[in-house]
């Protein structure tokens, strides 16, 4: 429709353009010759004006100059019409009419000017013949007819060839889309290499499909690790409980078994909040708590709280943390991934070790958290593997904990923007520690 309303306005504006100048330019002649008669009237009045037209008459090489000067009682006083038009009955105005001209029919157009002098009224019509300049507009119209037919015919016909590309184009697209519909998450969008707007649209929508089957594995994931990882300490806890209650035989063993069955409820109840956690993390659902603050003040906060237990078991915790340091995100959250980072590393690295936590802004604007041990590390089958829920590497099989905590940094450095990096603090070093890095876009 855009294109054939285009089409009809380059039709009307040729037409304008054509056949409108030549009907602009014949009145423009005609009144201008109807002037110059009037201006004769003036001078020498009608006998001067009938010799004017005689003149005019007899210059007329193109033969299509129309004139009749009739006097106040209706007599034909010069000019080359036999009769007055029945159409040129107000002065000053155009018409057309078939007239006989010298004997000869003819299509004209004329301008009628009343001359009065003394109280008596002289008619006077300057006209042409525009037979040829109306076979010249018939042919200009027809043309300009079929232009527009064939432009519409253009139109529907490329809007018919558009359409059908669109759908050929978008057909992959619709049937990857009924196919995850059906429950077949494995469909993707494929690419056809052009770059265009379609490939920008299949690259989105598979970036989404594998986010989307990223989060419906980790769903899945965290059903099983729950349903492998809790049944133990509720089962654990339900026996201790059965057997307090058959076993005990004073009230302070009733009580032991209580409280210990209390503990293991505890400890069930912080997975249910790590996991709760990680869920929002990653759901970013914590975004409306972003806010500015200075990194590190939270970081020296996390840095003293772990600095007790790092006393107790004689290992030494440094800081490197600049003076100022200005982000916006979710203080609470980032403060618990770096708790977790900070108890991962007192918690592995052994008695007399050396644990620290630095921060800075890298070249590219992002900031970096690092926490370094010098603990036994991760081999990088398990490196890949830490940021899974629920996943602990064999060593530290017999080590407390829920397998959760790099999980939430993960999660967390993903509601930043950012990113958990894992390595080996001292490459070739036996042991060779761990070195956990977070990076998060920089803000000014």
């Amino acid at each position: 429709m855009v294109f054939a309303a285009s089409s009809l306005v380059l039709v009307a504006v040729l037409w304008w353009a054509t056949a409108g100048a030549l009907d602009r330019q014949l009145a423009a002649a005609i009144r201008a010759d109807a002037v110059a008669l009037t201006e004769r009237w003036r001078d020498a009045g009608a006998t001067g004006l009938a010799e004017a037209i005689g003149e005019r008459i007899a210059l007329d090489v193109s033969n299509d100059a129309i004139y009749l000067l009739l006097d106040r009682q209706g007599q034909r006083l010069a000019g080359n019409l036999e009769a007055w038009p029945v159409s040129a009955h107000s002065d000053g105005i155009f018409s057309r009419a078939s007239v006989a001209r010298d004997g000869v029919p003819a299509d004209a157009r004329f301008l009628r000017r009343d001359l009065t002098a003394g109280g008596e009224t002289w008619r006077l019509l300057v006209g042409r013949d525009e037979s040829e300049r109306l076979q010249l507009r018939l042919v200009l119209t027809e043309g300009v007819v079929w232009s527009l037919g064939a432009s519409m015919l253009i139109a529907f016909a490329g809007a018919a060839l558009i359409r059908r590309a669109l759908e050929r184009r978008l057909e992959p697209t619709f049937r990857t889309a009924t196919g995850i519909a059906a429950g077949d998450m494995s469909r993707r969008v494929p690419i056809s290499g052009r770059g265009d707007e379609f490939d920008r649209l299949g690259q989105g929508m598979n970036s989404m499909l594998d986010r989307i089957e990223t989060l419906m594995q980790g769903v899945r994931g965290v059903s099983d690790a729950i349903a492998h990882d809790l049944r133990t300490p509720i089962a654990r806890a339900r026996s201790k409980l059965e057997e307090s209650l058959s076993v005990a035989s004073t009230e302070q063993e009733l009580r032991a078994a209580v409280e210990q069955g209390i503990a293991d409820l505890d400890n069930i109840s912080r997975i249910f909040r790590a996991l709760l956690r990680i869920a929002e993390a990653e759901a970013g659902a914590r975004r409306a708590a972003f806010a500015g603050f200075d990194l590190p003040a939270v970081l020296a906060d996390a840095a003293e709280f772990y600095q007790a237990a790092a006393e107790a078991r004689e290992q030494l915790l440094e800081t490197d943390l600049p003076a100022s340091l200005p982000m916006v995100g979710d203080r609470d959250l980032l403060l618990q991934a770096v708790a977790n980072l900070l108890d991962n590393a007192v918690k592995f690295t052994p008695d007399g070790g050396k644990v620290l936590l630095a921060a800075r802004r890298l070249e590219d604007g992002a900031i970096e958290i690092l926490v370094t041990d010098s603990g036994p590390g991760l081999p990088p089958q398990d490196q890949s593997r830490a940021g899974e829920r629920f996943f602990r590497a064999d060593q530290s099989r017999n080590t407390p904990g829920s397998g959760l905590g790099l999980s939430l940094a993960r999660a967390v450095a993903q509601l930043h923007g950012g990113e958990l990096e894992l390595a080996d603090a001292m490459p070739g070093a036996d042991p060779p520690g761990l070195a956990v890095r977070l990076l998060l876009p920089g803000s000014d």
